[in-house]
């Protein structure tokens, strides 16, 4: 249903000072004010995470986690939740769990190699599989791809397995279709999700309608810009990554690698971008490097946290001071995720 004028101007009044109050902790801490102290704790008890078993179709048993939201509410969106190179599910719980709180329906996978993902042609002993991983695995769990359609397609990997399943699962929950999906990801997660993104945007159209460019928004924490001969280049070639979806890019304070992803899909985004390090002037400003646009207007958010953290401890950072909360990533990301619903009718 279409909103009205009126309504879509009060919608987008809230969600600018929805996520300026967002924001404000993280400018505190850009004029050089002590940040709260933060802890890794999750939020307060919640529904039960379901553990699920997903097949890709080179054989790969996935284990991933489910973590739902009361059967009569009607999520904010739906999210498929990856972690970093080395992590699994229980890395990025904190974070599953505060969007969970939030209203989200979260899937988390334990990619292939890590967690309870075990892959059978590599060694069963090593405890740690994420270490004999080389570029064609990451290459699968990112894979979206083969025929027409792709409720039939040859090659689906772990993330899209885990899409495949979501889909299904908000079906017979009775969530709305409509309900906008967005993948989170972090350091080398945030590389899968950031492919996997472009692997969805390139399914063509159906006489049906459109069976791809379902991300509403993709959030990259920490991203690396390549691991282990894997790169982020075919994400930011791709035309839907590069300029149409909404990205939201959380960086600590040392990584360097997500300030130049930001910068290349900036170059892009010649007047849609807002850094919080160089926020938008009223006419007449002087900084040179400000951002062209309210973060409201931006399609492309860039926030760095003075934090020492990284990944998925970055991801999960949970501040211990309540009042100081609406600028932990959880917060951010939910945000974002109202304002990237209002670009995304």
């Amino acid at each position: 249903m279409l909103l009205a004028p009126l309504q879509i101007v009060c919608f987008r009044l809230l969600a600018a000072l929805l996520i300026a109050a967002l924001l404000a902790p993280l400018a505190e801490q850009a004029h050089g004010q002590p940040a709260a102290p933060a802890a890794l704790a999750a939020p307060a008890a919640q529904d039960a995470a379901e553990k699920l078993t997903l097949e890709t179709s080179d054989g790969v048993t996935v284990a991933a986690w489910y973590y739902p939201i009361p059967k009569d509410a009607r999520p904010i969106g739906a999210v498929i939740l990856v972690h970093d190179l080395g992590g699994s599910h229980r890395t990025v719980e904190p974070l599953a769990k505060a969007l969970q709180a939030a209203g989200c329906v979260v899937v988390a996978p334990d990619v292939r190699g890590h967690g309870e993902s075990r892959v059978a042609t590599l060694p069963d002993g090593q405890d740690d599989q994420s270490k004999l991983l080389k570029k064609p695995d990451f290459d699968q769990i990112a894979a979206s791809r083969g025929g027409r359609m792709r409720d039939q397609s040859g090659v689906y990997g772990d993330i899209e397995s885990a899409r495949n399943w979501l889909k299904k699962q908000m079906a017979a929950d009775g969530i709305p279709k409509e309900t906008p999906l967005f993948v989170v990801g972090s350091g080398l997660g945030a590389m899968l999700a950031a492919n996997w993104t472009a692997a969805d945007a390139m399914w063509p159209d159906l006489a049906s309608g459109p069976q791809g460019r379902e991300v509403a928004g993709l959030v990259m924490i920490s991203p690396s810009f390549a691991t282990k001969g894997y790169s982020l280049a075919p994400a930011l070639a791709n035309e839907f990554v590069r300029r149409a979806v909404p990205v939201l890019l959380i960086a600590g304070a040392t990584d360097r690698d997500a300030i130049k992803v930001f910068d290349q899909i900036k170059r892009q985004r010649p007047r849609e971008w807002f850094d919080n390090r160089h926020p938008h002037q009223p006419a007449g400003g002087k900084d040179k490097d400000a951002s062209p646009c309210e973060v409201a207007e931006a399609s492309l958010v860039m926030l760095v946290s003075q934090a020492d953290r990284s990944g998925d401890a970055l991801a999960s950072l949970r501040s211990a001071d309540a009042r100081a909360r609406a600028g932990d990533p959880s917060a951010l990301i939910t945000g974002f995720m109202r304002l990237a619903a209002t670009k995304n009718p």
